[in-house]
């Protein structure tokens, strides 16, 4: 069965370079509020921002689901040309990023209390933390909306709205923590300030987009929109999401309390080296941005062909840049790593991991196309069973090569890669045969 949607390589790039963009802001909010921070000249301050800011980024990775399960079913719709389930997608996503960030901001408090007693830090920095933290909470119910209005945009094909969404958050972020900080002198206060009219802004933005859209029907009471079946089928997909998501925050979280483990020296140049690695997953992303709307789209419209025609094409480009970022990386690593520190001792066991490090484009590569064909194809209980057992073997080849110290965390981490990689490609053979068509 063919389908209207289009499938080849100026369309996955046509959806994959505004995510690109995207992501390459991203970073710089970081920059410019540590720099920011950083001038204030209190080391206090800047340290406990940066805690909380870390908690808030994998808090809300925890909660990306909103965006990815949007893009999915949204797709799908898109696929099967049936507006009024592309309204009822959107406005039940927007109901459950209410409710959790709702919930967010009632359990700040004790929140607030478990997250910076188990992470400990000085006095100092623990206060700031907290004060950053119980504002920036109030933004929890705008940026998970966001990632709502994101996912939905890039599901109906319109990543250039998406893109504007995010950037609109991040532009004003930067401009408001420059003149709450520098100018008015507010401090970590003012940088979460910040954030939360940021988040507020990108949401009547995208909110206002969408309005266009739909010709001013949103439709928030119809029927449709509280389907049980339907709504039982988003809570099992967003469930799936999460779980995948908090195997890979594991992952990530063991590589750096086990760096930690082997000092600060090690701790700081894996730092530089994880940093040098995200600039290589804009890329990589940006094609797993485009694979979720394109078999989304097709699995919707259940075009078999186009499917596997995506899903050779997105395989084939996520192959090539893998192998090239690795490439870039390993000649031209170097450099970068010099102008990440000046530390001379960090410098060098950066430059000695480098070329482990320079691998995890290449073997990780098909991992995040495939990421974006599961959640596409809303396959994502064998996602989360895959994820789970690459976690496994990780933490098996982490516990084998402990007495290899960092280069056998290293190893753990390409291990990672190659086996989440593997494991998904072997099971979508067998899905494409045993799944279609969609139920």
């Amino acid at each position: 069965m063919s389908s209207h949607i289009e499938i080849n390589s100026a369309r996955i790039f046509a959806l994959a370079a505004p995510a690109m963009l995207a992501n390459i802001t991203t970073p710089l909010l970081g920059v410019v509020a540590t720099t920011v921070i950083g001038r204030l000249g209190d080391a206090a301050i800047l340290g406990g921002v940066a805690m909380a800011a870390l908690v808030f980024d994998c808090m809300f990775w925890l909660f990306g689901f909103l965006r990815s399960g949007t893009v999915a079913l949204t797709a799908q719709a898109y696929g099967m040309r049936d507006p009024d389930e592309q309204r009822a997608v959107l406005a039940r996503a927007l109901m459950t990023a209410a409710l959790v960030g709702g919930l967010l901001i009632a359990a700040r408090l004790p929140l607030t209390d478990l997250i910076f007693n188990l992470m400990g830090g000085s006095a100092d920095v623990s206060a700031t933390a907290r004060e950053y933290f119980l504002i920036r909470t109030w933004s929890s119910p705008f940026a998970l909306a966001n990632y709502v209005m994101i996912g939905w945009f890039v599901g109906l094909a319109r990543p250039l709205k998406a893109l504007s969404v995010q950037i609109t958050v991040n532009i004003i972020n930067m401009v408001l923590t420059v003149i709450a900080v520098l100018w008015l002198g507010w401090g970590a206060s003012g940088a979460a300030l910040s954030a939360v009219i940021a988040e507020a802004c990108g949401l009547a933005m995208g909110l206002t987009m969408a309005w266009r859209m739909l010709e001013g029907r949103f439709e928030w009471r119809s029927r449709g929109h509280f389907d049980r079946n339907k709504l039982w089928r988003m809570l099992l997909i967003n469930r799936d999401i999460m779980l995948r998501t908090a195997a890979l925050i594991t992952v990530f979280l063991v590589f750096s309390s086990q760096g930690a483990r082997a000092g600060d020296l090690t701790l700081a140049a894996n730092a530089v080296l994880q940093n040098l690695m995200l600039a290589g997953t804009f890329l990589l992303e940006g094609l797993a941005n485009a694979a979720q709307q394109l078999c989304g789209a097709t699995y919707g419209a259940r075009d078999r062909a186009g499917f596997a025609r995506a899903v050779r094409l997105l395989l084939q480009w996520a192959a090539a840049f893998g192998l090239a970022v690795s490439v870039l990386f390993y000649f031209g690593g170097g450099l970068a790593i010099d102008l990440m520190t000046a530390s001379e001792d960090v410098r060098r066991v950066a430059h000695a991991y480098l070329p482990l490090a320079a691998l995890v484009p290449a073997i990780g590569a098909l991992g995040f196309c495939f990421d974006g064909i599961y959640i596409g194809a809303t396959w994502t209980r064998d996602i989360r069973n895959m994820m789970a057992a690459a976690m496994a073997c990780y933490l098996a080849m982490w516990w084998a090569t402990a007495s290899l110290g960092n280069t056998g965390l290293w190893i753990s981490m390409l291990t990672f890669y190659f086996f989440r990689s593997t494991l998904l490609g072997l099971r979508c053979r067998w899905l494409i045969r045993a799944e279609w068509p969609p139920r």
